[in-house]
């Protein structure tokens, strides 16, 4: 099998619908030659309705990443289908309603949105750590978290969170050869985007503000990005937040 991940082993979260990154994700490393293993939180019969639309049958194992006994036995259960894994694709997050009003949010919401969407990238790497070896590849999804956007709130903090831990888990895991990169997307219409009150105003601004142009229902480019991290073609790259998002995070106003 030829393609840039051929041979490769790689773990993929956060496939729920095919308009998910993370799906696109799982579609293009299959096709460039990676045996894939998937994960699901809750409904795991949706997750694997969805991964039969895959170009080839993924596996589907339950993981909950706050669930302690799960992330302790992920390694086992990852073990059944694949003798190791040479990439981690980080595509969790979630914020209660709460999350997404800056000013009444609760620590319980805000604690609960940086435990699933920043905390778990280490959480779920170290379960993993015993299965990967020097050139693996850690790749998160993060949205651009240098800025204050509309209606994102805590979620936006929490992604910050997220790209302080790509940064320090690059750090340690860097001498036993193991690279981390975040890809900041642009906004999809997803059913993560639909748990965002006023979604709508902040998709809005790459209407009018991406050079390249942006298609909200297209996630391909971002899957593109993070298969393009998780192969060699970056063996010094660590510690890195790669845009995919038509250009918008270099913009002025």
């Amino acid at each position: 099998m030829s393609g840039i991940l051929a041979g490769k082993r790689i773990l993929v979260t956060g496939v729920l619908t095919e308009a998910s990154i993370a799906f696109q994700a799982a579609k293009v490393a299959q096709n460039e030659g990676a045996e894939v293993v998937l994960t699901g939180f809750g409904r795991l019969s949706l997750v694997e309705r969805i991964a039969k639309r895959l170009p080839k049958p993924a596996p589907v194992i339950e993981l909950d990443v706050t669930n302690q006994e799960h992330l302790d036995g992920l390694a086992d259960k990852v073990r059944e289908h694949v003798d190791g894994i040479d990439g981690i694709v980080h595509s969790i997050a979630f914020g209660p309603q709460g999350a997404f009003n800056f000013l009444e949010g609760t620590w319980e919401d805000v604690s609960t949105a940086v435990h699933v969407s920043a905390y778990s990238y280490k959480s779920l790497t170290m379960a993993l750590l015993p299965l990967m070896s020097e050139g693996s590849s850690v790749v998160g999804l993060t949205f651009d978290a240098q800025i204050a956007w509309p209606k994102y709130d805590w979620m936006g903090v929490a992604k910050a969170a997220l790209e302080s831990t790509n940064r320090y888990l690059a750090r340690d895991l860097g001498p036993k050869g193991i690279r981390c990169n975040l890809v900041s997307a642009g906004p999809i219409k997803s059913m993560a985007a639909k748990s965002i009150p006023g979604f709508e105003e902040l998709a809005d601004v790459w209407n009018h503000r991406a050079p390249i142009g942006w298609d909200l229902a297209d996630p391909e480019p971002a899957g593109r990005g993070v298969v393009g991290m998780l192969s060699d073609f970056f063996p010094r790259t660590t510690g890195e937040i790669v845009h995919v998002d038509g250009g918008v995070h270099m913009m002025g106003a």
